[in-house]
């Protein structure tokens, strides 16, 4: 049922309970586990008085997801198949076409938990995922579980 699990990451930390859930779900299906990161080539800052010039956005964003792929793809548990990609162009597009080119049978992403201003005025790629997707999205808060020790 479950062959392949796309991944994406940004690289924040809510990629970590998306890693446990992936986890789960590659093991009880012995699935490879695909971790994407996206070089958003929209350099959102890239005007006379910004002066930030889009080779160097581009520049940092590529590091930005080299760094994020071998994060999470490292934290997967031994004996999972894990495969790392990088894409480039603009995220929810480079989401959607990486599953489609590894018949990624379930997306497993995190969600920032942004609501009111902030989700209006960044949007969600995670909410567009879910909308575009032809496959299942299992989304994950990085929110801590109610209860968590970590909390106190």
């Amino acid at each position: 049922m479950y062959d392949d699990l796309l991944v994406p990451t940004d690289g924040s930390d809510g990629s970590d309970a998306a890693i446990k859930h992936a986890s789960t779900i590659a093991r009880a299906f012995d699935a490879t586990v695909h971790v994407l990161s996206v070089v958003d080539t929209r350099n959102r800052f890239e005007s006379p008085s910004a002066g930030v010039a889009a080779e160097a956005w581009v520049d940092a964003e590529r590091e930005r997801a080299e760094e994020a792929v071998e994060r999470v793809a490292t934290a997967f548990p031994p004996g999972i198949d894990v495969e790392r990609t990088i894409r480039e162009g603009t995220p929810v597009s480079e989401i959607i076409a990486h599953a489609d080119a590894t018949g990624a049978d379930a997306v497993v992403m995190a969600t920032h938990g942004r609501s009111g201003l902030d989700r209006y005025l960044i949007g969600s790629v995670t909410e567009k995922v879910v909308r575009s997707s032809d496959v299942p999205v299992l989304t994950v808060s990085q929110r801590e579980e109610p209860g968590d020790p970590s909390e106190s």
